[in-house]
């Protein structure tokens, strides 16, 4: 008789729990025999220079510089923004100017209330790796430590680049929205960073900057659910204004918890979960540097409902206007439906930060007006019957095949049934300023008109664009901040 000589069952799951055991285990060596991450990221911002930056590199950080600027004026009268500017200012005379103003503050107070300006109106740049962020968040950072500091445009330019770089590979690595934190947990170390590095910091006081910026400042994720509060477009500056003062800190002499990342109360076991990052694949020597994947917004909304705008517009023109349309579905992303389509509160947003983080409101104005603008969220246009009359005409949902599109893609698939019983289907899977159809200088100068020409005359505008345009030969930045004023 034949015997088999096959293995069983219960030897194949043996082998396979050994197997995985001695996978963790060599991860678990390789991961013990390498510096701790915050050391490593500070290395790596230790080495970057201007002249690691490529020419095309240079350019999107100009890019997404004036963008960010032009946001900021935009939002100079909102009353938050208000606010936090009077609070910075209140705090006395300082080296870092204060956005459309020719006063200044303290480099840390300067990065918040610029911070909260270019973050304001939801209109600033965006990233989507497993994590959505803004990285131009840091922009403010790098401005007033640049400034404060005497640095020439070429290290505010690779700065800028550096927190980008930082920021976005970390948004690569770790969702941490699912486990009820903020994306603003990644502009700590970011924000540290580039301002050390700008401060000159070593290597070692580099690393401590990390480790006291993300200690004490984990923001929740409660900031973006249900309905939303000023502080929605408050936090990543606040992320922002923490990084500063960790590296003013570091550089005094004063150290952080650590391994801040891998410890046994550390970021990966609080925050994120583990994760690898693998800093010698970051920009430069050839390698392209995340700033070239980040998208500039044409419209002021969450970035998972933008391209639902321009869906949203063609499908009232091709069914004749929104009275023809008796319910409306909108298929999104994972990130899409938890963020804008999920909560309650977005059906009937009674603020400007919950309405520009709702699926349904931002869809609905857009089909009502056929555009979505700085003004498309005011008080008498949240309440407006017609609008409201058509959001209880429409559904949410989460689609994996549309989720399975990221990073590439943020689609949204509109599904409109008409009274008299037609259907209409449109998917639209990315916008003008995505990756796949960036902007150029003409685009964004357009974009910049529209936000700051209502403050600034077109004469001060060209000039400004000029000076920005040509910012890497510059020997400081005295004066630059304030001829935005």
């Amino acid at each position: 008789m034949r015997m088999s000589t096959s293995p069983t069952r219960r030897q194949v799951a043996a082998w396979l729990t050994a197997a995985t055991a001695l996978a963790a285990r060599q991860a678990r060596a390789a991961s013990e025999a390498e510096p701790p991450l915050a050391d490593r990221l500070a290395a790596y911002a230790h080495r970057l220079r201007f002249e690691d930056l490529d020419p095309a590199t240079v350019e999107t950080v100009k890019i997404h510089l004036i963008d960010a600027l032009g946001c900021g004026i935009a939002a100079f009268g909102a009353g938050p923004v208000r606010i936090c500017r009077e609070i910075a200012l209140s705090d006395g005379a300082g080296p870092a100017t204060i956005l459309g103003t020719d006063r200044r503050t303290s480099p840390e107070l300067a990065a918040f209330a610029n911070g909260v300006a270019i973050r304001y109106e939801d209109f600033n740049d965006v990233y989507v790796g497993r994590e959505p962020g803004h990285p131009s968040d840091t922009i403010a950072a790098c401005l007033a430590v640049a400034e404060a500091e005497g640095a020439t445009g070429r290290d505010l330019i690779a700065a800028i680049a550096l927190a980008y770089e930082i920021d976005c590979r970390l948004l690569d690595a770790a969702e941490v929205t699912g486990r009820g934190w903020d994306h603003p947990v990644y502009s700590l170390p970011a924000s540290a960073l580039a301002a050390g590095r700008l401060m000159r910091l070593s290597t070692e006081a580099l690393t401590q900057a990390v480790n006291l910026a993300i200690n004490g400042h984990i923001a929740m994720n409660q900031t973006r659910v249900q309905t939303l509060s000023d502080w929605k477009g408050v936090a990543d500056a606040e992320a922002t204004r923490a990084g500063v003062f960790a590296a003013r800190l570091a550089r005094a002499g004063l150290t952080g918890p650590a391994p801040i990342f891998e410890g046994r109360a550390g970021f990966f076991k609080q925050v994120s979960g583990p994760f690898t990052v693998d800093v010698a694949m970051f920009g430069g020597e050839g390698r392209l540097f995340r700033i070239s994947r980040c998208g500039i917004k044409p419209y002021p909304a969450q970035v998972y409902c933008l391209t639902a705008i321009p869906a949203g517009i063609a499908v009232a023109a091709e069914a004749g206007g929104v009275d023809a349309i008796r319910s409306l579905r909108i298929d999104t992303t994972h990130l899409g439906y938890i963020t804008a389509g999920r909560d309650r509160e977005k059906w009937r947003p009674t603020t400007k930060d919950t309405a520009d983080h709702s699926l349904p409101y931002i869809t609905a104005r857009a089909m009502l007006d056929g555009a979505i603008t700085n003004e498309s969220y005011t008080s008498d246009k949240l309440r407006e019957p017609a609008l409201l009359a058509l959001i209880d005409r429409i559904t949410v949902v989460e689609d994996p095949v549309l989720t399975a599109m990221q990073p590439r893609a943020v689609p949204n698939r509109l599904t409109a049934t008409l009274t008299d019983g037609r259907e209409i289907v449109l998917q639209v899977d990315d916008v003008p300023g995505f990756v796949t159809r960036p902007m150029t200088r003409d685009d964004v100068e357009r974009k910049f008109r529209m936000n700051a020409g209502q403050r600034l005359d077109a004469p001060k505008v060209r000039r400004v664009l000029d000076a920005f345009w040509t910012i890497d030969e510059r020997p400081d930045l005295t004066g630059l901040l304030a001829s935005l004023s």
